[in-house]
């Protein structure tokens, strides 16, 4: 047993939720790879080779 550590009772066992933090990192994961795709997509297919996104966010392909 771990120390510190008390038992749960039934009640508060059904109140557990399980998955809201996987689900939520995969979704980021998503998002963030969609970001570096479209990124890399402009940086490449560009003639001036620079991407401004929003935040004030500059990638620039020299």
């Amino acid at each position: 047993m771990i120390y510190g550590a008390t038992k749960m009772n039934d009640m508060e066992l059904k109140q557990q939720v399980v998955g809201e933090p996987i689900t939520l990192t995969a979704v980021m994961a998503v998002v963030a790879a969609a970001i570096v795709a479209v990124i890399v997509y402009r940086l490449f297919l560009s003639n001036k080779g620079s991407v401004t996104i929003p935040g004030g966010w500059k990638f620039s392909w020299n």
